[in-house]
């Protein structure tokens, strides 16, 4: 997962679309929109991007989330991308917007 997110990144404009996923994990990979993200719903790069000096040229999670333990203070990468991704979609949907907060509207079955 941190080759794939830090390849992606190692551009200076956003992917368009990409492919969010961990090895082992107990559901299928979750694709990813930065359009959607940035564009439409008006989500800053900082919101999720927010330990790298500059959130247009990202690190990746890796650096800080580990995959299964605490590392540093920080939480797992799965308990982070949930808690941010989660919350921010239930605000959405609360607020009308059609954002997913079911785990299968994200991970679709392989």
């Amino acid at each position: 997962m941190a080759a794939l997110l830090q390849g992606a990144f190692a551009q200076k404009k956003a992917p368009g679309s990409m492919m969010l996923k961990r090895e082992g994990g107990k559901f299928g990979p979750v694709p990813f929109s930065h359009p959607i993200h940035t564009e439409k719903a008006k989500v800053d790069c900082a919101t999720c991007h927010h330990k790298d000096k500059d959130p247009r040229q990202p690190q990746g999670c890796m650096p800080c989330h580990d995959i299964k333990d605490v590392k540093n203070g920080t939480i797992p990468i799965k308990d982070a991308y949930h808690k941010s991704c989660i919350t921010c979609h239930r605000g959405a949907s609360e607020k009308g917007a059609n954002a997913p907060t079911k785990c299968n509207d994200c991970h679709k079955k392989q």
